[in-house]
């Protein structure tokens, strides 16, 4: 902790145990490994990195459309709020 505040982190869990700390980004990680990265199979390293990437920048926001959105896309939702 001494290390953390020594370097001026911000830690964002709020309690011990609260499981919905990290809700949104358990949810995001699951849906890269189920619907992109295992469907990949083995790859090399450098090339799972671009797929990530990609992922996390142009299929998630731009064409990955979410039910809790509307049906739209997150960069849709963002722009028509």
């Amino acid at each position: 902790m001494a290390w953390l505040n020594g370097r001026e982190v911000t830690i964002s869990m709020s309690r011990r145990g609260n499981c919905w700390d990290n809700a949104c980004a358990e949810s995001f990680f699951a849906l890269l490994k189920k619907e992109w990265t295992k469907p990949l199979g083995t790859i090399e390293r450098s090339d799972m990195g671009d797929e990530v990437r990609y992922y996390i920048d142009e299929f998630y926001p731009k064409m990955r459309r979410h039910m809790t959105l509307g049906g739209l896309t997150p960069s849709a939702y963002a722009a028509n709020s």
